[in-house]
């Protein structure tokens, strides 16, 4: 048997390609499905099975995609109930191809239908994929379908939480869901366990009451990124295949003026800090790009993308095809002499803190309500990044003021630096990590 994981960092997710003579298992594809095949053609395996463990909150899957274009079986569990055709995964209903078993095991909490799948070869359990149930050192979130249903989810998580920690303890425990996720209760460790070492250091299966577990899960709630109320829909549907990854290119008397296409340039903050398109939103291509345009960003508006010469633009819009974006519409990179707006000064930690100290200064937090219960930033005005877009600027920031902005590392100061200059402030952003005393002098 060979494991072959693929890790998508900015969703903090894992896909699986379970090899087992000849045969191949995928588990939770996500939509750019050619990677998934491109290493199941490179070993020579026929995939047999493609697994759903839920119905995903976070991306567009590719499931449908891949039996297509293989003809492997699709399973999804039972009462996922999508609109297309698959084999339903049933509580302890086994999938047998010659000596592979795969043995559902209804796990409700991240989801009501949620289901796990047991790997078992001749006979023998050898591995389990768990999607968002039992995670490494934590568990999947309950309150992603809304709070009304957080505490009954909450508590079907305690029971399937125990119910895969009844399995022998050498069995390999694989997630779809990991560190960087925003589908995990607390932050997850490694991508991969045993159940083993679970019951032994996983704090969650140390609580023995299951209200207790309830209130512990639902403690600290996350924000939840917007574009996560269209994943559900779209996977109901089976998704569409990948966009075309090729962009046209544009030039600055090709920008749109109306207020319906997005301008989002991915250069990197120290290129936005130079000079900003007016009326552009910057967010730094990285890893986790995608979530945070379809968090910031009006969903499904046409996109016009502004970025360097050796900019990765394909990345970019993979990023976004992942979460059902395809209106990229051009890619505008600026030449030199190309005139652009104002950008925002970038500062290390010393020059901030001097910048800090000065009578006229305003700090802006931009950290997630959790991170500033943990170390707060005395004279703060307080709003967490995503919330600059849903409830506007905070009117306790003079605009005639510069603002100085922080968060944990400078990555979301920078995106919220955009938005700023965007409306007119004069911005500094802290650019770096290293920032729990920050003080103003207020």
């Amino acid at each position: 048997m060979e494991l072959v994981s693929f890790r998508t960092p900015g969703l903090g997710d894992q896909t699986y390609l379970l090899t087992h003579q000849g045969k191949g298992i995928l588990v939770d594809p996500q939509r750019d499905i050619d990677r998934f095949l491109d290493a199941a053609a490179e070993r020579d395996v026929d995939v047999r099975f493609v697994l759903e463990t839920h119905l995903h909150n976070d991306y567009v899957s590719g499931a449908v995609q891949v039996a297509r274009r293989t003809g492997a079986e699709l399973v999804l569990p039972a009462a996922a109930a999508p609109a297309y055709r698959h084999t339903a995964a049933f509580h302890l209903e086994d999938i047998k191809a010659d000596n592979l078993t795969l043995r559902p095991i209804h796990t409700p909490g991240h989801t009501p239908e949620h289901t796990s799948y047991l790997v078992l070869i001749d006979g023998e359990p050898v591995a389990v994929f768990s999607g968002g149930s039992l995670l490494v050192a934590s568990a999947g979130r309950p309150d992603l379908l809304g709070p009304a249903r957080a505490r009954t989810l909450a508590r079907l998580q305690y029971g399937s939480l125990h119910r895969l920690a009844g399995l022998p303890r050498a069995v390999a425990l694989y997630p779809t869901h990991g560190e960087g996720s925003f589908c995990t209760t607390t932050g997850a460790g490694r991508y991969a366990s045993t159940i083993g070492d679970e019951i032994d250091d996983n704090p969650l299966l140390g609580i023995a009451d299951q209200e207790d577990f309830a209130d512990r899960l639902l403690a600290e709630p996350m924000p939840i990124p917007a574009f996560y109320q269209y994943m559900g829909p779209a996977n109901i549907h089976g998704g569409e295949p990948m966009p075309t990854v090729d962009v046209p290119e544009a030039t600055a008397t090709d920008l749109p003026t109306d207020d319906a296409t997005q301008l989002v340039d991915i250069r990197p903050r120290h290129a936005q800090s130079a000079g900003l398109v007016p009326g552009s939103v910057g967010i730094e291509l990285t890893d986790d790009f995608g979530s945070w345009a379809g968090w910031l960003l009006p969903y499904g508006a046409p996109i016009v993308l502004i970025a360097d010469a050796d900019t990765d633009v394909t990345e970019a819009v993979v990023q976004l095809a992942r979460i059902n974006i395809d209106a990229v519409g051009a890619v505008y990179r600026p030449a030199p002499a190309d005139p652009l707006g104002p950008g925002y000064e970038l500062l290390d930690r010393e020059a901030f803190q001097l910048r800090l100290a000065q009578p006229d200064a305003q700090l802006l937090d931009v950290r997630m309500p959790n991170e500033r219960a943990k170390a707060a930033w005395p004279g703060a005005v307080e709003r967490f990044l995503a919330d600059l877009v849903t409830h506007g600027i905070p009117t306790e920031l003079d605009p005639r003021r510069p603002v100085l902005v922080a968060c944990g590392s400078g990555r979301r100061a920078a995106i919220a630096a955009s938005l700023l200059v965007r409306a007119g402030y004069r911005v500094a952003v802290l650019d770096g990590a290293g920032v729990a005393d920050l003080t103003t002098t207020d």
